[in-house]
């Protein structure tokens, strides 16, 4: 079981990266308009680069998270469920910064990828073979 977790979460920490630079690239075909998205300060392109690096960091939680299991060995009973945690908040936050730009109301949506990677990190150091 540990090193289907290990395995998972690597591969999603790897998407987030390469979903990171896509979405870096088809965002940065527009990033030389001054007033694209309301300019450079606004709501919409403000959420819309939080949305682009937030597939990099979760990414990174993911991919420490894998490492961690993989060194320190977090017990099973608390790896799994934090994995799906760390896996719904590496889905959750990017899709709730995009839809948040395009209507502002989504925002109120970011309460669920701030639990999930909560959980996670919780589930993690509870699991954590303290010794």
């Amino acid at each position: 079981m540990r090193d289907a977790i290990v395995s998972n979460m690597f591969a999603i920490a790897w998407i987030g990266m390469l979903l990171g630079v896509l979405s870096g690239a088809l965002t940065g075909l527009f990033f030389h308009r001054e007033d694209w998205m309301g300019g450079y300060n606004s709501f919409r392109r403000r959420l819309t680069r939080l949305g682009h690096i937030s597939f990099f960091g979760l990414g990174f939680i993911n991919f420490f998270f894998a490492l961690s299991h993989q060194v320190a060995g977090i017990s099973t009973n608390c790896a799994a469920p934090a994995a799906v945690a760390f896996t719904i908040g590496a889905a959750t936050m990017p899709t709730c910064c995009f839809l948040s730009a395009w209507k502002k109301p989504f925002r109120h949506f970011f309460f669920i990828p701030v639990a999930s990677v909560t959980t996670g990190i919780i589930l993690t150091l509870a699991g954590w073979p303290w010794s």
